[in-house]
């Protein structure tokens, strides 16, 4: 019974991993909500800088074997210019789960 809830819990993971990367930097809805505004841009960026750790281990896997992903991910959306942005990113990197669990686990 554990073991399958330990299988359901890496699937469930998985699922996770690939849903959150399918909102990466350098995808055509990302490059349009960049254009859309002051808080658009805040928005985008603190969701770029959240999922940032993901899209670095997608940008490692698709430069160590290309085409092994269906997608190519981008850690910094290119349209994504402005104070906005950059400051929705920085936030979202700090306030990541990664580094969130890593500050409550002490």
């Amino acid at each position: 019974m554990t073991r399958r809830r330990g299988a359901l819990g890496v699937l469930a993971c998985g699922i996770l991993c690939l849903a959150l990367c399918a909102c990466a930097a350098g995808s055509v809805e990302s490059h349009h909500a960049a254009g859309g505004g002051g808080l658009s841009q805040f928005l985008l960026g603190l969701w770029h800088g959240i999922i940032a750790p993901l899209t670095l281990i997608v940008e490692i896997v698709n430069h160590f074997a290309p085409h092994t992903l269906p997608w190519a991910a981008r850690m910094y959306e290119p349209a994504g210019t402005g104070w906005l942005y950059d400051l929705g990113f920085y936030l979202g990197l700090v306030g990541s789960p990664v580094f969130a669990s890593t500050r409550f686990s002490r």
